[in-house]
């Protein structure tokens, strides 16, 4: 495969984490959430709440290896992130007047999330989604409810300690995310040659690096840890590098539905004014977790922390 080097500046580079959470603090409490440029209506626009509303079901899109935002373990799906979109279907049942809403799940990968909604297949995308500019073109976003940042993954037996080491090396990151191509960007801004080779999901490319198939992978770092921990031997692999992007998480639905978005973003800003969601950050980040009872020991970022104090959808970018 040939090397991915085209000349971009990093969409978030690793020295904007000190400035990031000013950013959205200011633009948090100026209030003012940025409209998303029209868009041609899709099979689904304007059907979510009718479908619900028909079928008393809400479909949550989840993934199969975002340990701990969205996974599934002996056959059951489950995270933070599903917890979350379990919170707004009960919010959805109550708005609807429904007597009872039940939930159902469909598995949705980086490459087929979007096109599940467009679709109306699946009505809240619940997993480790990075709301941007451009998928704001496709789908809409509600209140960031986690953060994330880009980092790799390499085995510890290797010097690699940050990605001019790996110079020459063969990466992976995984098809249809903003990883690969801040990957490319970040490789080119520290005049580093690789090569980046896409694989279908995390687990595929974290497999690639326990295999030696590829040096590393690079991943949100929330995931990186969540696979390192889930593997028999989680001292033969490492973290490595500076934060090279920042990735606000955000559950994804319908665009251009203002209903939806007030029924979801309320849901939200709920959660967090009652502290439900740190509970919930509590229960998948500092607890012992299914299936392998591991615990990620994770504390809530800063960065999050902050952010929460003033909950918007704003994402300078």
């Amino acid at each position: 495969m040939t090397s991915r080097m085209a000349r971009v500046k990093p969409r978030w580079g690793a020295k904007a984490l000190a400035a990031i959470c000013g950013l959205l603090l200011t633009a948090a409490m100026s209030a003012v959430a940025q409209p998303a440029p029209p868009a041609a209506a899709s099979p689904a626009a304007g059907a979510t709440l009718q479908r619900i509303q028909a079928t008393g079901t809400v479909v949550i899109g989840h993934r199969e290896s975002s340990l701990p935002m969205s996974y599934v373990a002996n056959g059951v799906p489950m995270g933070y992130s599903v917890d979350v979109c379990q919170h707004i279907a009960q919010a959805l049942g109550r708005h609807l007047k429904l007597r009872e809403v039940r939930t159902t799940y469909r598995m949705v990968t980086s490459s087929t999330r979007f096109d599940a909604i467009e679709k109306g297949e699946v009505d809240l995308e619940c997993g480790s989604t990075t709301n941007t500019a451009a998928r704001r073109q496709r789908v809409a976003f509600t209140i960031s409810h986690f953060i994330a940042s880009s980092r790799i993954v390499v085995l510890s037996s290797k010097p690699y300690e940050r990605i001019e080491d790996l110079e020459g090396k063969v990466l992976a990151s995984t098809a249809g995310t903003t990883n690969i191509d801040s990957l490319a960007r970040e490789a080119v801004n520290k005049s580093v040659r690789v090569r980046i080779e896409p694989a279908k999901d995390h687990a595929e490319g974290f497999g690639w690096v326990v295999s030696g198939k590829v040096d590393g992978f690079a991943m949100d770092d929330v995931l990186l840890f969540g696979l390192r921990a889930s593997h028999s031997r989680p001292a033969d692999l490492k973290v490595i590098g500076k934060p090279m992007t920042i990735e606000p998480y955000a559950v994804a639905f319908e665009r251009n539905n203002a209903e939806l978005k007030a029924v979801v973003d309320a849901e939200l800003r709920r959660l967090i004014q009652t502290r439900e969601l740190h509970r919930l950050y509590d229960k998948w980040f500092t607890q012992p977790i299914p299936p392998q009872g591991i615990n990620l020991g994770m504390r809530m970022p800063h960065l999050l922390v902050d952010s929460l104090k003033y909950p918007s959808d704003y994402v300078p970018q």
